[in-house]
Parts: structure tokens; C-alpha cells; sequence
């Protein structure tokens, strides 16, 4: 028997990389566990690409791609594009209403994303980035999930999808919503190959999708230690990327590697060679699965519509219910 209901989603920005590998895998052993509902949330998209709507199309494609090449099963869990389930936007409504004007503006990455995206010359001082985090309530709340996978720095968008079910409940005098609470992911925090966090921006990622020639350039990218400058000098692996990448994906054999590049027994070219071959390894059956489903199109369509129908049911449960609490 499954525990309870999870609903977790991703803005479609683009090609996902390999910082989002264990997102994903944990989403997959949650399949098995839970009644998950995984929504590509191209509304909250537009809070912060408003003006450049022709790239949504394109990137929820590519991240479909990348959700099914990387395991996640539609025949266990609906997968859907939010705007194709009509509630998310109307319980968003309503819970707009009861929600104090504070409430939103003390949330913590507000102020932050208001400054950091206008030292890019993005103005997002708009009315739907300021409600965000009640559309993301809502995306939960509708399918009255009760646990929601999450890293920490999301912890206090959860307490305030919590604080509007409370204020829901008391003000309607009913037990419709669930307070949901974090499973709490364990998110590997990969650097990008230059050091800086890892974004398609900074073009300083792989792809999931990556050739094998593409990992091979990333990596040969990656900051070693720098005071290494001869082969043979001693290395530094705790200050080395490269290193970073090895104690992640290198199973066996990372103590005689550390103490090779200690000693100087293996360069740094020689080192990246056999981290690109353990990243192509990984990322083989995810580019061929992947490759599966780019050339059919219409499986991809199809994927969404049923995902979305199964998603509206429970949806509309819960819409039938907030009427009736809040008789309208």
C-alpha cells in the first residue's frame, strides 16, 4: 500500500544536467512508494520570462525528454504540463484571496531573485512573481499532497503552503487540506566545471543529453588545483573540481586515486580522462532512452494528455470540495 500523495514539479528552463540526476532518482524510488503527481510548471515559468514566451514550447519538450530518459515511469505517475490542469489556476484564484499581502512579501527569495535578476536588466517586479509562492501552494494543495520532496532552501515556501491550509480550515471551518511536510532530498550539490554553481547560463554544465564529446569538453574545462603546475608535482584534491565530480561518482578505487594525485603519480589530463569515462558510462542508458522517445512525438503528446486527464480528476475532487467549503 502507498504511503500518501506527493506532487513535485520543474520550471521548463531548458535542458536539465547532471545537478538534477539525483532529483530525479529520487523522484523514480518515490514512484514505488507514493501517489506522485509530477507537473512541468510552465506558469511559473512565466513569472520570470514573461517577455520571451516563444522558448516555453521547446523547453517543456526537452525536459519530458529528460524526465523519461532518466526513468520516470507515466504508466506509475501522471506527468503534465501545469496549464493543461485548469485547477492549479483556480484554487491559485482563491487562495489569493485569503492570502495577507505580508505574507508574500516576507518570503525569503523575493527580495533576493528582485535583485539578483535586475543586475542581469530583468525587471520582475510584477504582481504574478510576487504571488509565486501561492501558485505553488496551489500546486500541491489540489492534489492535497502530504508530503513533498524537497531540498532546504525550499523549507520555508513549504511552511507557507502550510500556513495557507491552516487559514483555509480555520476560515472555513473544515479539515479540507493537509499540512504537508518535507521529505527532505539528498541533493548532491554539484559545482559547474568552473567552480561557480552549475547553470545553462553560465554554460558551465552537462547536459544530460551529452554526447560523448560534449562530456569530454566539460570536463577538460573543469578548475584543477592551481598551484599544480608539472605533471608530477604534488596535488591538492580537496581544491580540485575534477576531484569534487570523483568522490561522487567514483565507487571504488577514490583512496588510490586521492593518494595518486597526492603523489604525483597522475596528471591532471589523465585524471579528467577517467572522469569523463565514468560520466559517459552514467549518462549512456539515459541518452539512448532519451533518443527513444525525441523520435516519437506523438507518444510524447499522448504522455502529457493521459497525465493531465489523470491529473484533472484528483484536481477537480478538490475543487468540488473548496466550492462546497466555501459555498460558491
Amino acid at each position: 500500500m502507498k504511503k500518501g500523495t506527493i506532487f513535485s514539479g520543474m520550471r521548463p528552463t531548458g535542458r536539465l544536467h547532471i545537478g538534477h540526476l539525483s532529483v530525479l532518482e529520487n523522484w523514480i524510488k518515490l514512484q514505488d512508494e507514493y501517489h506522485c503527481f509530477f507537473g512541468i510548471v510552465d506558469w511559473h515559468a512565466l513569472t520570470t520570462a514573461f517577455d520571451s514566451t516563444d522558448i516555453i514550447q521547446e523547453n517543456i519538450r526537452l525536459m519530458l525528454l529528460d524526465w523519461l530518459g532518466a526513468g520516470l515511469d507515466p504508466e506509475k505517475s501522471p506527468i503534465f504540463v501545469q496549464s493543461n490542469v485548469k485547477e492549479h489556476g483556480e484554487l491559485h484564484l482563491l487562495l489569493s484571496m485569503i492570502t495577507p499581502l505580508s505574507w508574500v512579501e516576507r518570503v525569503p527569495t523575493y527580495k533576493d531573485q528582485i535583485v539578483q535578476l535586475g543586475n542581469q536588466g530583468k525587471d520582475i517586479s510584477t504582481y504574478g512573481f510576487l504571488g509565486y509562492p501561492v501558485l505553488m501552494a496551489a500546486d500541491i494543495l489540489v492534489y492535497r499532497a502530504n508530503i513533498v520532496p524537497v531540498g532546504e532552501d525550499q523549507l520555508p515556501h513549504l511552511e507557507f503552503t502550510r500556513e495557507i491550509a491552516r487559514r483555509f480550515n480555520h476560515l472555513y471551518a473544515c479539515k479540507l487540506f493537509p499540512e504537508p511536510q518535507a521529505q527532505l532530498a539528498k541533493v548532491a550539490m554539484l559545482p559547474g566545471v568552473d567552480g561557480r554553481k552549475m547553470s545553462k547560463s553560465y554554460n558551465n554544465d552537462i547536459p544530460l543529453s551529452a554526447t560523448t564529446e560534449e562530456i569530454w569538453e566539460k570536463v577538460e574545462m573543469m578548475i584543477t588545483d592551481p598551484a599544480r603546475i608539472k605533471k608530477n608535482d604534488p596535488g591538492h584534491p580537496e581544491v580540485c573540481i575534477v576531484h569534487t565530480y570523483h568522490n561522487l561518482y567514483r565507487a571504488l578505487g577514490l583512496d588510490e586515486l586521492r593518494d595518486d594525485c597526492r603523489q604525483g603519480k597522475i596528471g591532471c589530463v589523465a585524471c579528467k580522462k577517467r572522469l569523463a569515462k565514468i560520466i559517459d558510462e552514467q549518462l549512456a542508458p539515459i541518452r539512448e532512452k532519451r533518443q527513444y522517445y525525441e523520435n516519437k512525438p506523438e507518444l510524447l503528446r499522448e504522455i502529457l494528455e493521459t497525465g493531465a486527464q489523470k491529473a484533472r480528476i484528483k484536481a477537480g475532487e478538490t475543487m468540488d470540495l473548496v466550492r462546497m467549503a466555501m459555498k460558491i
